[in-house]
């Protein structure tokens, strides 16, 4: 499809009026690359698509001609979760207790309920240990939290052992998200799974569909946007399923409509997440961050850079990153990373130097793995302007930044 984005960005540019020096301000991009773009000269990157998609309006068309940038070798399959999701209920609570996968089983302990607060504090602690120190720190010690309290369920009575098991599924499952920070998608997938199996053998659906957000999440990072919308739908197909899960897959379904350049299903996305996800998060077993006050408008401002539309993207973001608590130090650098991008694309460069400056000083946003796909991202879109000063002379550290991982 490549061969036709030149013909195709010619033909349209031609019929909305628009010389090569008008479509380069509009994109930000120069005149003479986009004439190269048109003559086949230079392939299209995937930013450049998406740039020229929004300011000729084609509403994905030319996006869909650009290379395909999804991971060649990490897009997993789901068949296993969906199975597991539907049919783990079957499953006996007895077989998921007391061990990990792939290690012997841990003796049995004898159940105290006075024991439960104490575990929800300690994942409250790890959660919030997870927003200022390396993800490779926190993976092995959730991963014993989760075993610790995989083993007291085992000698919980019946009572109680659904309880039990639903807060083991709790630790598994952000076990799984430190191991995607960690940049490993495969162990995200098996800690994930193992989350799924332990809610819905302590009766909890909710976690069946979340896996399937979660799933869409990598699906994401991979720039795949038809992935993305699958997943995200199919978790909304649950039944009984809580306003809060059903609000994080409609948001997550948003952004995979942005990668397609769908700016309608994108807003009515959105407008579902918005509904859904009008109260307070919660506490510790909370699914979803806890620490993002307003989760839609941080990824309205997301999806608008990917749709093309970077200057509005900066103005959300601006307005959200200052809502964001001080303590959401990961959080802060996550969509801080693409406040920077949006503005970088926007023409704004000098600001996106000054803000990834600051990024760079106050956080290491190369120990994040999905962190680190928005920074390469925002590098090259700085690297347009490699001649400018504030660029060249930040260039060193965000190159530093990036090699460190």
């Amino acid at each position: 499809m490549e061969e036709r984005f030149g013909p195709e960005l010619r033909r349209r540019r031609v019929a909305a009026g628009l010389s090569l020096t008008a479509l380069g301000a509009a994109t930000h991009y120069s005149k003479g690359y986009l004439s190269k773009l048109e003559t086949g000269a230079k392939p299209p990157s995937p930013e450049a698509a998406i740039a020229c998609d929004a300011a000729l309006h084609a509403d994905g068309g030319l996006s869909a001609l650009a290379p395909d940038r999804r991971a060649s070798d990490g897009a997993p399959g789901v068949d296993r979760r969906t199975a597991l999701a539907l049919g783990a209920a079957t499953l006996g609570a007895a077989s998921l207790v007391g061990h990990a996968p792939g290690t012997a089983a841990a003796p049995a302990r004898v159940f105290s309920e006075q024991t439960l607060p104490t575990f929800r504090d300690q994942l409250a602690g790890v959660r919030e240990l997870g927003q200022h120190v390396s993800p490779d720190l926190v993976l092995p010690v959730v991963r014993a939290q989760a075993g610790a309290v995989r083993a007291l369920a085992a000698s919980a009575p019946e009572a109680q052992r659904g309880t039990v098991l639903q807060l083991a599924a709790r630790f598994s499952e952000y076990a799984g998200w430190m191991a995607q920070e960690s940049g490993s998608d495969h162990d995200a997938r098996v800690r994930t799974d193992e989350a799924v199996e332990l809610a819905t053998a302590g009766g909890d659906r909710d976690m069946a569909a979340y896996s399937l957000v979660r799933q869409a999440l990598i699906r994401l990072y991979a720039h795949d946007g038809p992935g993305t919308v699958d997943l995200a739908r199919r978790a909304q197909c649950f039944d009984g399923l809580s306003t809060r899960v059903r609000g994080l897959a409609a948001k997550r379904e948003a952004q995979g409509h942005a990668l397609l350049g769908a700016r309608a299903e994108c807003e009515r996305a959105l407008e579902r997440a918005q509904h859904h996800l009008a109260g307070p998060p919660g506490g510790p077993e909370t699914l979803g961050s806890m620490h993002v006050t307003d989760p839609v408008a941080m990824t309205r401002g997301w999806c608008l850079v990917d749709l093309g539309r970077p200057d509005a993207g900066a103005e959300v973001l601006d307005r959200a990153l200052a809502e964001l608590p001080a303590t959401a130090v990961r959080a802060r650098t996550r969509f801080g990373v693409r406040r920077a991008l949006a503005h970088a694309a926007a023409g704004e460069v000098d600001h996106a130097c000054a803000l990834t400056e600051g990024l760079l000083c106050d956080a290491t946003p190369s120990e994040s793995a999905t962190v680190l796909v928005d920074l390469r991202r925002l590098a090259q879109t700085l690297g347009r302007y490699h001649g400018h000063p504030p660029v060249r002379e930040l260039s060193p550290r965000l190159q530093g930044a990036l090699q460190s991982r």
